[in-house]
């Protein structure tokens, strides 16, 4: 079982996350200095909620299965994703066109790992924030999902093992943060806010675990960090949760499924900015 990686807009970005060739690179400890902005190119690597066989996506349905008009909200949004992915990555349903790879692979240091996590945090700071101040979101409190308290040991653990000095957050991070506080005005606003609720979590819990070994592998002599650790069987985790979000669907109108669906790109550019940090598309 391998997890896929979409790309969007990836215009300097190789079309696997972290190639081959680089694991056996060697481990480097020197801080990159800061791109400027003003070659801003974010290489929007975004790892998907959906896994595949063989690299190819699966066309198994999702799990639950509750009573509606609608198909489920989870189907659908998976149906926009695939639609997402290349062809290479989605044979079947992919239509984004295949991203050029660099001349060079990028290979990420401590600095970009750091500055990975530390911007991560904070878009998971905020989506703990939101979920914890709308009551229409109280299923969703301490769900297993959060990666708050995680992520600020893994940032103290690398700060004190690498003698890094903790990063603000980033442009990426912050900018995906921002845009998630500016999304949730009222409930009309729930769906939309689900769809990046949804592919954030999810896609850490499927290809984000990925790319979490082979950073450890890489950069980490293979230690693993709390942020891909959960306090039971992820396979149980993520059921639950599904079903969760299937009941909360339950109740909404055609219109507002639309509003969920349409936000899955704004999803993957908002997580593919931060996920740039190790593939070099995205300044410090």
């Amino acid at each position: 079982m391998r997890f896929s990686i979409a790309l969007l807009l990836a215009a300097s970005a190789a079309d696997a996350f972290v190639p081959s060739s680089l694991i056996n690179q060697p481990h480097s400890m020197q801080c990159r200095a800061s791109r400027s902005t003003d070659s801003y190119r974010p290489t929007q690597l975004f790892v998907s909620a959906e896994t595949t066989e063989e690299s190819v996506i699966s066309t198994e349905p999702e799990e639950p299965s509750l009573v509606t008009d609608f198909p489920p909200i989870l189907e659908e949004l998976r149906n926009v994703a695939m639609r997402l992915h290349t062809k290479k990555q989605a044979p079947r349903e992919g239509e984004a066109p295949a991203p050029a790879k660099p001349a060079v692979p990028y290979v990420p240091t401590h600095t970009d790992y750091l500055q990975f996590l530390v911007d991560s945090n904070a878009v998971y700071v905020v989506l703990e924030e939101i979920v914890n101040s709308n009551e229409k979101m109280a299923m969703f409190r301490n769900s297993g999902l959060e990666r708050t308290k995680e992520l600020e040991k893994d940032i103290a653990w690398m700060c004190d093992k690498y003698e890094l000095e903790r990063p603000d957050v980033g442009k990426a991070g912050k900018m995906y943060a921002d845009e998630l506080k500016a999304m949730v005005k009222g409930d009309e606003d729930i769906p939309e806010f689900m769809c990046h609720y949804y592919n954030h979590y999810f896609a850490h819990l499927a290809g984000g675990r990925m790319i979490g070994k082979s950073m450890s592998k890489l950069l980490l002599d293979g230690e693993t960090l709390e942020f891909y650790k959960w306090g039971e069987d992820v396979n149980e985790l993520k059921p639950r949760v599904k079903n969760l979000i299937e009941e909360v669907a339950l109740q909404w109108s055609r219109e507002e499924r639309d509003k969920c669906i349409n936000a899955t790109a704004g999803a993957f550019k908002g997580g593919g900015a931060i996920n740039g940090y190790l593939g070099g598309g995205s300044p410090h």
